[in-house]
């Protein structure tokens, strides 16, 4: 690994530190629900993994939206179809879990927000998308605005803490297994080898 790739990732860890400090206030009075502070950015709203992938997805760039694509997020809308699925949500007294708020809260980005709150690029199809993590991109999907961090997270780009991943990887979900933030951040890995 390049020294500079090393002192770019100790940055970045250093920010993420630092913006977790700033933000667990927030989180811990949000409590459990949507992943992130959704209702706390009501000027943001959800474009879904299609307003994303039109710049994520270049091999140049780390193709984001590709390893989204083959990891177990992208699939969790449909997972709720499963076999096991309706028999855990049986168990719960759920009908059917692709329609249950109980399951879609962590299933599906922003899935409780009001249809006015969602592009029509939104989808529930696509599960866990890019804005679970890094928040609803409306405001800071353009290009002119991505290129710079400060603007884009002064725009809802929301920096990756352990707490979004605990709003539904906790003991609530009946399929818990005790959740190892670090070896997560390496299953979910999708960086920019550009930067």
């Amino acid at each position: 690994m390049h020294l500079s790739r090393i002192r770019s990732i100790k940055s970045h860890l250093t920010r993420l530190a630092a913006a977790a400090l700033l933000i667990l206030p927030l989180v811990l009075l949000t409590g459990a629900g949507l992943p992130g502070p959704a209702d706390d950015a009501p000027d943001y709203n959800y474009v879904g993994v299609a307003g994303c992938q039109m710049c994520h997805r270049s091999p140049a760039k780390g193709n984001q939206y590709g390893a989204w694509q083959e990891r177990l997020h992208s699939k969790a809308y449909a997972t709720l179809a499963s076999a096991q699925s309706k028999e855990i949500a049986a168990a719960k007294g759920i009908d059917d879990p692709q329609k249950a708020e109980a399951c879609l809260k962590c299933h599906v980005t922003a899935a409780a927000l009001p249809a006015a709150r969602k592009a029509a690029t939104y989808k529930v199809e696509d599960g866990v998308g890019c804005e679970s993590c890094h928040g609803p991109g409306s405001a800071y999907k353009a290009i002119t605005v991505m290129r710079d961090p400060a603007q884009a997270r002064a725009n809802g780009l929301w920096d990756i803490k352990e707490e979004t991943c605990k709003g539904c990887h906790n003991p609530e979900s009946p399929t818990y297994q005790e959740f190892n933030y670090a070896e997560a951040l390496k299953i979910v890995a999708h960086l920019d080898p550009s930067k």
